[in-house]
């Protein structure tokens, strides 16, 4: 699914026009951006948690010479579905 399916997924269901329903969906985007840099953790009850961890440097591999090289320290976004949404899917 794309995000203009999923725009026109939420028109549909909220009744509302496309132009609307992008417009709230770029709304929530930002919204979890900015708390997610500023706080690193959000969560959304029955729907799951998104939190900022930390990757330490480490050595990697170049899989077509096998060389060594080392990745950089890195944040990373990690999603914990929440009950309800486990449940809906399974």
């Amino acid at each position: 699914m794309t995000k203009a399916d999923l725009v026109a997924k939420v028109a549909n269901k909220a009744g509302m026009t496309k132009a609307n329903a992008e417009s709230a969906l770029n709304a929530f985007i930002d919204s979890v951006e900015e708390v997610l840099s500023s706080n690193g953790k959000l969560t959304l009850t029955g729907f799951g948690t998104f939190e900022v961890q930390e990757r330490q440097e480490r050595t990697g591999r170049n899989p077509r010479t096998g060389e060594e090289i080392k990745i950089p320290a890195s944040k990373v976004v990690k999603f914990r579905p929440g009950k309800l949404l486990k449940d809906a899917v399974n």
